[in-house]
């Protein structure tokens, strides 16, 4: 029986890199035991940590499939943010919580909810399957929710990201304020990083309408801290905006500790941003006072004034 590759998207986070491991083990739950978990980028600080701490293996890296390789989606749809030869593999199944980017010319199981983070809508797919969430499963879905929904204190946060949390703190036995606090706060830590790859971490290309654009985000406990490196981000930045031809260039740094976000915005079309929160931009920089999502709180609200 050919395998089946379980992944999330590029520029992984802890829901994808996680979300692939769970999904894998529901399809051996299932019966599908050719089923093997994979990622299409590097870990990030915050995803190590989770992985350290409950001594989980990575999934494996891979970089291309052949064509008509059976794939299943996790905490993605999107072609542009998924292995770059998807138009020619067969793909079986997809588990996700963003808006439909995904067109096939063929029918497939395909579940997406208007949760926090896909680990909710795997939780429920456990459960409506009867199968058995062992403490280390429940340890990674419940890291994800906390990583995505920034302890249940986003706006994304839903009743379902809520219930899931308190049952699988129950299984894998953890208080989940206090690892979650810790958790974040590991994800934090940008010292190691080269500017190249803190604009690259969480760098996703959302086109607002006509409006070519990439937003990306990062998490902190000190906004100030980095904001040090504000003239090699804009730089960076600029770069970026110039190889991809970009309209708008959007840096969302977000403090995990007070529910804010200092937004770096750089290109043509920076009004954008003014006109969308109706704040100005000094030194390009603006803060947005209870902004913490970017499904949510930057991407319908850009689209919606573009």
């Amino acid at each position: 029986m050919a395998n089946t590759y379980v992944f999330g998207h590029k520029s992984p986070d802890t829901d994808s890199i996680t979300s692939s491991i769970v999904m894998a083990n529901l399809e051996h739950e299932l019966g599908n035991e050719e089923a093997i978990s994979c990622r299409l980028g590097n870990l990030n600080k915050e995803t190590e940590y989770v992985l350290n701490y409950f001594n989980v293996e990575a999934p494996k890296l891979i970089e291309n499939l052949e064509d008509g390789s059976d794939v299943i989606l996790v905490d993605h749809n999107s072609p542009a943010e998924s292995i770059d030869n998807l138009e020619n593999l067969n793909i079986k199944k997809v588990v996700d919580h963003h808006k439909i980017a995904l067109e096939t010319s063929y029918p497939l199981f395909y579940r997406a909810e208007a949760v926090g983070c896909t680990e909710t809508v795997l939780f429920k797919l456990y459960e409506e399957n009867d199968c058995f969430i062992s403490k280390e499963i429940a340890s990674l879905m419940l890291s994800a929710i906390i990583s995505d929904t920034l302890l249940l204190k986003s706006p994304t946060t839903t009743d379902d990201d809520i219930r899931a949390v308190e049952e699988l703190s129950k299984i894998a036995e953890i208080d989940y304020e206090s690892y979650g606090l810790e958790m974040l706060k590991a994800g934090t830590d940008l010292s190691d990083f080269s500017i190249d790859e803190i604009l690259n971490l969480d760098a996703k290309q959302i086109d607002f309408k006509d409006v070519k654009s990439i937003v990306n985000q990062v998490n902190t406990a000190s906004i100030p801290d980095v904001l040090e490196m504000k003239d090699e981000l804009e730089e960076g930045i600029n770069k970026i905006i110039e190889k991809e031809n970009l309209d708008i260039f959007i840096l969302l740094i977000t403090d995990i500790v007070n529910s804010n976000s200092e937004i770096l915005v750089l290109g043509e079309r920076a009004d954008l941003v003014e006109k969308a929160y109706n704040v100005k931009l000094e030194n390009n920089l603006a803060l947005l006072e209870g902004v913490v999502s970017r499904k949510k709180q930057v991407v319908p609200i850009m689209t919606e004034n573009a």
